[in-house]
């Protein structure tokens, strides 16, 4: 059987006790500082001679007693439920640890929304992230606080959203809510739900109560219906245009660098010289995407060399980017008529907001995204440089080489960003086919002559 024993251990003349365990093969212990202050004096005194104790010890002896059998008594009890190897050192202390700071229990947690919300802003940095790491990426908490303000507007003062609420009716309702009185795009506000579903979801694995139908709320992703990128012919009259601003040139050499190299707008700005490195004689370039986590490994081809032949664009912020971009596609005769969606600033009514001379909005709007058809240099922006390569390169190079420099999970994924869909990818393999038995056709045949002698 374990035994526990006090050690006073100190040179002063009042110290904190020690703590040790002795288990029960007598050979190992533990032991760890304890809270329990007391005199040397005290200490070094035959306690069990009552009557020979001075009054001073007696009142100290009734102090320091029950404090030496309590933790000796919660040191046993959980020694006998836990039974700790000699190897964990570490035992003892944790456990006085808990015994002088206990965990607190669970506190109740408020069931309304927003604070289910705040909480897991809260908590962001010890949650599981896509990459099973701990940490929520900055865009899904950013993402959070931005459903925090849309449920602001949406609940009423009298009557908080709470937990429960949410159901089937709910989220009809406030899907059409975000759509058709807030003018939020389609995308957006299914994304709003699936977010308003994991706050609800995250509030269950708590202990709240939730709606039955929670899982049944129709949420979800828009298939991508406009898929905008540049064409090789696109990318060649950009390369050959002729342009007089220096700060017009660097954003199209950063332009052309991202659609050889597939990347998103923020990665992209943040190449280096110290993202250029050699593997094996292979000259390659590697990052660490922000928004994934991932590390992308993109080898550096002919075009890629010839582009940065005179270095790196200089560094520019991604607002920069996408203006000048768009100024770029537009000098360049990016201009014709292309369905997509593009940001706006409207009214309350949801009609664009009128802007003077200067660009100035004349009242004050919100922004939101907008379906139409449009000149297509303005629906241009940073993460055409991804599409277009992805888009490009698709039956070019292999799916999976795709893949590995976008950084996309599935080959669905990738498809459905480029909008390709699986007759697309039928289309693919029988083209190879095609082009192999084009191949063999072309192979020169050999040809058997018989030696007329020999007949």
């Amino acid at each position: 059987m374990a035994v526990v024993y006090f050690v006073y251990r100190s040179t002063k003349e009042k110290a904190a006790l020690k703590v040790r365990l002795q288990l029960s093969d007598k050979k190992s212990q533990f032991e760890a500082s304890t809270q329990i202050h007391t005199s040397k004096t005290y200490w070094n005194t035959d306690r069990k001679k009552q009557r020979n104790l001075t009054a001073e010890i007696k009142n100290e002896n009734k102090e320091i007693s029950p404090k030496l059998d309590a933790l000796q008594n919660y040191i046993l009890k959980r020694y006998e439920n836990e039974l700790p190897q000699p190897t964990q050192k570490e035992w003892l202390k944790n456990i006085v640890a808990e015994y002088y700071t206990p965990l607190k229990e669970n506190i109740k947690r408020s069931d309304l929304v927003i604070d289910c919300i705040k909480y897991i802003i809260e908590t962001a940095n010890i949650r599981e992230n896509n990459q099973k790491k701990l940490g929520l990426s900055k865009s899904r908490i950013n993402s959070y606080k931005n459903l925090s303000k849309i449920i602001e507007r949406y609940q009423t003062k009298t009557n908080p959203l709470r937990v429960k609420d949410v159901n089937i009716k709910l989220g009809k309702h406030f899907l059409s809510w975000l759509i058709n009185t807030e003018n939020y795009s389609e995308s957006y506000a299914r994304k709003k739900v699936d977010d308003l579903k994991a706050v609800c979801n995250d509030a269950k694995i708590d202990g709240m109560e939730t709606s039955i139908q929670l899982s049944k709320i129709k949420g979800g992703k828009v298939e991508n219906e406009n898929i905008i990128y540049l064409t090789p012919a696109e990318l060649e009259k950009i390369k050959n245009t002729t342009l007089h601003s220096e700060a017009l040139i660097n954003a199209r050499k950063w332009l052309l660098f991202g659609c050889c190299i597939g990347q998103r707008g923020n990665d992209l700005l943040k190449i280096n010289d110290s993202n250029f490195v050699t593997r094996n004689g292979l000259e390659v370039i590697e990052l660490k995407q922000q928004k994934t986590g991932k590390n992308v490994t993109i080898p550096i081809l002919h075009e890629t060399k010839e582009l940065l032949k005179d270095g790196l664009p200089k560094p520019i912020t991604i607002q920069r980017f996408n203006d000048y971009i768009k100024i770029v596609c537009e000098l360049s005769g990016i201009t014709e008529p292309t369905k997509g969606s593009k940001i706006m600033m409207l009214d309350k009514d949801g009609k664009e907001v009128q802007k003077d001379k200067n660009g100035k909005s004349l009242v004050k709007g919100i922004k939101r995204t907008v379906k139409g058809i449009y000149p297509k240099y303005e629906l241009i922006s940073s993460h055409v440089c991804r599409r277009s390569f992805a888009s490009n390169q698709y039956g070019i190079l292999p799916t999976t080489l795709i893949m590995q420099v976008t950084a996309h999970s599935t080959e669905k994924m990738l498809l459905n960003y480029i909008g390709k869909t699986s007759l697309d990818y039928a289309q693919q393999i029988a083209d190879f086919y095609t082009l192999q038995a084009q191949k063999q056709k072309k192979e020169p045949q050999l040809t058997v002559i018989k030696n007329a002698a020999n007949q």
